[in-house]
């Protein structure tokens, strides 16, 4: 029941502790930047920032607003409005140090001191520095509408009821959220209604007072259906599940189970349409540079054809000299043909064994689901209720693994294909991880498998984010395909040298045997069938994190032994590392 309880309010928390920076930054905030902008139309840095500001370019507007604060002689309102455009931005890329640091460098006559303090009380409420928190809020709680200028009031109270909320001072927090609700409702603000009414919900869960909460589960379910925000949609669906579980009302918590399912497949959908054509527009790109490329060399060819004969026919040698010349860059042209068609070939032969392989799994599993499904029917005419239930964690499994397995392969393909965007940053592993166990909540809980992140917080390495959440992805959803009922994963760091730092990955699990665990480590090209026929896969995944761990200039190494789980261990680098791709 604890665990079930955590998990409603981190939904409802995540959603709303960004009010500020998601709602309330508006026409009338934009319209106020441009204002200050206007008043230097000589200041060509201060002139671009804002423009790439209203464009969410953030890396360009700390540029050049860095570029007008080094101007000597600086006037006080152009450098406060530089170090606000410094501080909003590093707080968007999630850099809070560095956001408070220009903040701080603002002074209170600054029109937009207000702001500040809300967003300071935002990030300190982001790194859940409640106290903290409450103390910027409080400054700003009483000011009237013409101070707080565009800022709502709904958002300081709700926020404070948020900070009062974690610091479990709940009659606090009943009140300011009640406050928030009365104030968005008055305003016909569905949107942050859904949220609001969730985080009272939580409230009072949380003080097992379920007959206050309920009824706020139900308004925020409702009123999402009149919103087109499928994360909303997904994130009460799921909640009204987990309350009908634990009133033991199973029908209607398999009902909500199921919505939530349409809706994350829903939300899943409109990213992979958001990707595909963000894709496509890259390919447009590079085609576009590839026509262009290739009428340039044509053009440059005909131009030395043409010097060619025309300085042949003054002197022989140098007709003699410019034929040496090609019958050489023939040979080279040549060779780089067969270099190419041998290279073809081999990538052929991994596309034609991973065809094989995969169009395997995949009809194994479209197989497996319809004799699942033919089962599902005739136990439904029976309505053998355990066997019901039975079959569809059995199909969510299957499904479950069908996706991921298409998921690598769209990576795979990107990989091998070098379309894949690839960027080496510094990052804190802990929130890394924070991030991707937190999808795979519910499959946890699924096994009750007791999950444990001890990474420590201040570990700092250097690697490409997306990729090493696909590394992270596969290997803790075969921590928990491979580990037995009730078991327990963990992951964890370990700082061996000044060089790497390794991120471990450990289950007590099935285990692998010694001749597994060496082939799974050898540097291949072509793919391995799997051994279990029972488990849904080609080793397609495995092959993949080899290939992005290598491409992050880090190593991999397993300890395992049959019935004895398994260790994954990643070492990532601690520095810039000298070759980014």
């Amino acid at each position: 029941m604890i665990k079930v309880r955590l998990f409603i309010l981190t939904i409802f928390f995540f959603y709303t502790s960004f009010l500020f920076s998601q709602k309330d930054i508006d026409s009338l905030f934009y319209s106020s930047i441009k204002t200050i902008v206007k008043k230097y139309p000589k200041e060509h840095n201060i002139q671009k920032a804002s423009l790439f500001f209203y464009q969410k370019n953030w890396d360009s507007t700390l540029v050049y607003s860095m570029k007008q604060l080094v101007i000597p002689n600086q006037k006080i309102n152009l450098e406060n409005y530089c170090h606000f455009l410094r501080g909003f931005s590093f707080k968007q890329k999630k850099l809070f140090k560095e956001s408070k640091k220009e903040f701080y460098l603002i002074s209170p006559e600054f029109h937009l001191y207000h702001i500040v303090r809300l967003l300071l009380g935002e990030i300190a409420l982001e790194k859940k520095e409640f106290k903290e928190a409450i103390n910027y809020f409080k400054e700003i709680e009483f000011l009237n509408d013409s101070k707080l200028l565009f800022i709502k009031k709904h958002t300081v109270t709700h926020n404070l009821g948020l900070c009062y909320l974690h610091l479990e001072e709940f009659d606090k927090a009943e009140f300011y959220l009640l406050e928030s609700v009365r104030l968005q409702e008055q305003q016909k603000d569905s949107l942050m209604l859904v949220g609001s009414y969730g985080d009272i919900a939580t409230l009072y869960y949380d003080q097992y007072r379920d007959n206050l909460a309920i009824p706020f589960f139900e308004k925020a379910y409702q009123l999402s259906k009149k919103t087109k925000d499928f994360q909303l949609k997904q994130n009460t669906a799921l909640n009204m599940a987990v309350v009908e579980e634990n009133r033991k009302d199973f029908p209607k918590a398999l009902a909500y189970r199921k919505e939530f399912e349409q809706w994350k497949d829903s939300l899943n959908d409109q990213n992979k349409v958001w990707e595909v054509a963000q894709l496509e527009k890259q390919f447009a790109v590079k085609e576009k540079q590839k026509e262009v490329s290739l009428l340039q060399a044509e053009n440059k060819i005909k131009i030395a054809e043409r010097n060619g004969l025309f300085y042949s026919a003054l002197v022989l040698l140098l007709l003699l000299g410019t034929g040496f010349y090609f019958y050489r860059e023939k040979i080279k042209t040549n060779k780089i043909i067969v270099a190419q068609k041998e290279t073809l070939d081999e990538l052929n032969a991994t596309k034609d064994k991973l065809f094989s392989i995969v169009s395997h799994d995949l009809r194994s599993s479209v197989n497996a689901m319809k004799t699942s499904n033919t089962k599902l029917r005739e136990n439904l005419t029976t309505k053998n209720l355990d066997e019901i239930d039975a079959l569809l964690h059995q199909n969510n499994t299957i499904a479950n693994s069908t996706y991921n397995l298409l998921d690598n392969l769209l990576h795979w393909a990107l990989l091998q294909t070098k379309q894949s965007y690839f960027e080496i940053i510094s990052m804190r592993l802990f929130f890394i991880v924070e991030q991707v166990a937190f999808n795979y909540q519910p499959l946890l809980l699924e096994k009750n498998i007791q999950f444990e992140n001890t990474v420590s917080k201040k570990d700092l390495i250097y690697a490409d984010q997306e990729s090493l959440k696909i590394i992270l992805r596969n290997f803790l959803d075969n921590a928990i395909k491979f580990s037995n009922e009730n078991g327990t994963i963990k992951i964890y760091s370990q700082n061996m040298d000044d060089n790497y730092c390794n991120l471990i990955i450990e289950d007590n699990g099935k285990g692998m045997t010694e001749t597994t665990r060496t082939n799974l480590l050898k540097e291949t090209t072509l793919l391995a069938k799997k051994e279990n026929e029972n488990t849904i896969g080609t080793g397609l995944g495995m092959q993949l994190c080899k290939s992005m761990i290598q491409k992050n200039k880090g190593k991999l190494d397993i300890e395992s032994g049959l019935g004895k789980g398994t260790k994954i261990i990643v070492s990532l680098s601690k520095t810039v590392p000298n070759e980014q791709h």
